[in-house]
């Protein structure tokens, strides 16, 4: 046990029990790194809060005697947002992991921030109630408001900073706030929730989250449309998205990706440019989406569209969708993936992609691109070998020209995944004198700069 983590265990015991305080190797390794491709930096102990008063406790003591936080999910990050680069001590929430209330009348819940997507789900499935915000991981939802998750459905449901209500904060010196209420909407004062949502652990430690959920539609029906070309695919998409047509997900995966679905899966999708889509609605409003959809994306050159409308069909689809990551991963053994994401106007979506597929070719690396196509996000992921240097260079390259394209379209250099580590440099470019008001912020509610440092501002 190194010096520190002798020190602040003994300090810690005074506010957590000792079973809830380690500097285990294996604990601290665990805590060192998310699933992104960044170096690992261990933490000096990491902690198992049960309750707002303990957080309180040890954030006092950190802030006190300037010792570094950094909040801690399930470590499904993909920028390097947990990654304690200066030590100190890890948050960990799982144990508070209780969905305290569910409002089906509001159409609200109040979680901890270690409930995780899926445990959500589970459980409003039984008044026929859903969370909608899906970023493929089964994060934890005090992790996935921390980066603003999105995912495959927020191009009808909205983002994490759409559907967080409120947020009870412990700041830096220890005073809890909440920063919203139970309201849809709100006209009065500064929107602290928004503020809040995305801060990746620098402004303060969520504690309790009220979300908004909504109802399980009568009728769900997925559905897959072929494609020639990436820029028929997204015209195609776009057209639908301007005719009104109510579209719940409209995901792009492009041919290499479809190729490596069927490796990992043994299944036989045409392994061409395909958009994956799911409608939510009443019987009679679904089948009409489906056929409104289906012949407009025969103008567009689409050359397959089947759909699937039991859950179990479903199911595997999406199922395709989200662990594409981890099959590029498991075809790669001792690679990481670099997996970066912007966000473009639609109206530049098509020309965006093309040339994020140009870059990595020109790199030479294996690569993928996938998208949130309904609301102009999408990923390139990168198969490489983060020792090797060459190919970090390739790989930095591929990404500094995906995000140089985006901002010069007036899109943003992530759209999902956060900042971290990886978008810093990034931040002058597209803030501009704008970004002083963000350091300025967080001057105010962390002087001593304890909260995950090192993130978002270099």
């Amino acid at each position: 046990m190194k010096v520190m983590g002798i020190y602040l265990f003994k300090e810690l015991k005074q506010f957590v029990p000792e079973d809830r305080l380690s500097t285990n190797e294996t604990i601290l390794e665990n805590h060192s790194k998310d699933e992104s491709f960044h170096p690992a930096c261990r933490p000096d102990i990491v902690v198992f809060p049960k309750n707002t008063d303990e957080i309180v406790k040890i954030v006092r003591f950190a802030n006190q005697n300037e010792i570094p936080i950094v909040p801690f999910g399930i470590g499904s990050g993909l920028e390097g947002q947990v990654i304690p680069l200066k030590g100190g001590i890890s948050i960990d929430f799982q144990l508070m992991n209780k969905i305290i209330e569910i409002n089906p009348h509001d159409l609200l819940v109040r979680v901890e921030p270690g409930v995780t997507r899926k445990q959500l789900n589970k459980e409003l499935g039984k008044y026929g109630l859903f969370f909608s915000v899906d970023p493929g991981a089964d994060a934890s939802l005090g992790g996935m408001a921390a980066t603003n998750a999105s995912g495959t459905t927020a191009v009808r449901y909205g983002t994490m900073k759409e559907n967080v209500r409120n947020l009870k904060v412990v700041l830096a010196d220890g005073k809890v706030i909440d920063t919203g209420g139970k309201a849809k909407k709100s006209s009065s004062g500064y929107h602290l929730t928004e503020l809040f949502v995305g801060s990746e652990g620098t402004l303060g430690v969520f504690t309790e989250l009220t979300l908004q959920v909504f109802g399980i539609s009568e009728t769900i029906m997925a559905a897959r449309a072929v494609f020639p070309s990436v820029r028929q695919a997204c015209e195609a998409a776009v057209s639908l998205l301007r005719i009104g047509v109510p579209i719940a997900r409209v995901e792009l995966v492009d041919d290499r990706s479809m190729k490596q679905i069927n490796i990992a899966t043994g299944s036989n999708y045409k392994e061409q440019v395909t958009l994956f889509l799911e409608f939510h609605g009443s019987k009679v409003s679904v089948e009409n989406d489906v056929h409104i959809t289906k012949e407009m994306f025969l103008g567009y050159g689409c050359q397959q569209f089947e759909f699937e409308s039991d859950s179990n069909g479903r199911l595997r689809l999406w199922d395709a969708r989200h662990n594409l990551f981890y099959a590029y991963l498991h075809s790669n053994p001792g690679k990481k993936m670099m997996n970066t994401d912007v966000c473009v106007p639609l109206s530049k979506l098509g020309d965006a992609i093309e040339k994020s597929r140009d870059f990595i070719e020109q790199s030479g690396l294996t690569g993928t691109v996938v998208g949130h196509i309904g609301d102009g996000n999408f990923h390139a992921g990168l198969i490489l070998d983060p020792k090797n240097p060459i190919d970090m260079e390739r790989a930095n390259w591929v990404n500094e020209q995906i995000v140089d394209f985006a901002l010069i379209q007036g899109g943003t250099c992530t759209g999902e995944h956060g900042v971290g580590l990886g978008k810093m440099k990034y931040q002058r470019r597209e803030h501009g004198e704008g970004l002083e008001i963000m350091k300025n912020i967080k001057k105010v509610l962390d002087p001593k700069g304890i909260l995950n440092p090192g993130k978002i501002f270099s």
